[in-house]
């Protein structure tokens, strides 16, 4: 009687909750931060399959790809197999679908610098490596921390960075607001966000805006991950602009995780004078 008030989905989900408790020989990740930081802890040989947008490390090419981050394919994951399938926490409905198909799942949130510890953390303890990334939060923060000490008490140049545009043009411009991940790195990095007047994170910006706040560095983020065109040119056209401008593609710089140091000292170099 009591056996058949339990609902089929009720039974797959605890023997996920099981599976999820022993450490997983074949994981499937959905995002390039949950790549890098299962890598990153020493538990990249288990991974069997990771979102059609994970490049890093070299060894995620040759994975089974399944789906974009933001609608992974639940059944081409099923199809590898895994004991463990590593989702972001806004990935809508995916937990249901893995659930209802009894494979075990971890949620982590993925965002802004705390998360990225958070992320690790949650990521260690549903691999079964929690000690390694204890490690591996205590030297992120540490080098951080280095990086903060280094540009104790210097001048901050003040900084916009574009992380969107039309290409060849400079409409449709997004910029990095002061509550975006970007923006913690900019500050970390030695730099001062000259957007301070929005409580959006990554805020639709005009090109008359960017000339009356003039900044002393453009970080022009908007090719990121690919090799298309002319970065420069249409802002080297613009005289009134005094300050540096620079075009950054590497994806490491919108990609939260381990290699968040990365990012910020290349943010750095650009700040230096």
């Amino acid at each position: 009687m009591v056996a058949g008030l339990v609902s089929k989905a009720g039974i797959l989900g605890a023997l996920a909750a099981i599976a999820l408790s022993a450490q997983p020989a074949r994981i499937v990740s959905t995002f390039p931060s949950i790549t890098e930081t299962v890598f990153a802890l020493g538990a990249g040989d288990r991974v069997v399959g990771v979102s059609n947008y994970c490049k890093y490390p070299a060894a995620v090419l040759a994975l089974p790809k399944i789906g974009s981050y933001t609608k992974p394919d639940a059944e081409k994951i099923a199809l590898l197999r895994p004991d463990l399938v590593i989702i972001q926490k806004t990935a809508a409905g995916l937990a249901d679908r893995l659930s209802a198909l009894g494979i075990a799942h971890a949620e982590v949130k993925i965002g802004s610098l705390a998360d990225i510890y958070s992320m690790i953390r949650e990521i260690g303890r549903a691999v079964g490596l929690p000690e390694r990334a204890e490690k591996l939060n205590g030297d992120i923060k540490s080098r951080l921390d280095a990086v903060r000490e280094e540009t104790r008490g210097k001048a901050r140049p003040t900084v916009m960075i574009v992380v969107g545009r039309t290409p060849g043009l400079l409409t449709n411009l997004v910029a990095v607001g002061p509550g975006a991940y970007l923006a913690e790195l900019l500050e970390i990095a030695g730099g001062r966000n000259v957007l301070t007047d929005t409580a959006i994170a990554y805020p639709h910006i005009s090109l008359e805006t960017v000339v009356r706040l003039n900044p002393d560095i453009i970080l022009d983020l908007s090719a990121m991950g690919t090799a298309r065109g002319d970065l420069l040119g249409p802002w080297l056209s613009h005289k009134e602009l005094t300050g540096k401008i620079f075009g950054l593609t590497s994806e490491v710089l919108t990609t939260p995780g381990p290699r968040v140091v990365e990012a910020v000292e290349m943010i750095r170099a650009k700040l230096r004078p």
